[in-house]
């Protein structure tokens, strides 16, 4: 049994649905290469935030707390696809 099936980075799911929701705006959808390539920037980019239960994550947070989270990962999954697309894979 490995410890790390049992705990999660909080910011992992909250980034996922952050990229889903910006590049759903766009006409073609990019592929999951680039959208996983835009996530680890991110990631990257975020204290980790670890928790063994999800339920722990909604008493911990506060509203506050809650909010500046979701405005910074927005301003961070910007910023990820904006250096993502001006460093491209030559593949």
């Amino acid at each position: 049994m490995a410890i790390i099936n049992h705990v999660s980075n909080y910011y992992e799911q909250v980034v996922s649905e952050e990229i889903r929701q910006q590049l759903a705006k766009r006409a073609q959808q990019p592929a999951m290469d680039f959208m996983a390539d835009v996530a680890c920037v991110a990631l990257n980019r975020l204290p980790p935030k670890y928790y063994r239960y999800e339920v722990d994550m909604a008493f911990y947070m506060s509203p506050n707390e809650l909010y500046d989270v979701k405005e910074k990962v927005s301003t961070v999954v910007t910023e990820a696809i904006a250096f993502v697309e001006n460093h491209k894979r030559s593949d």
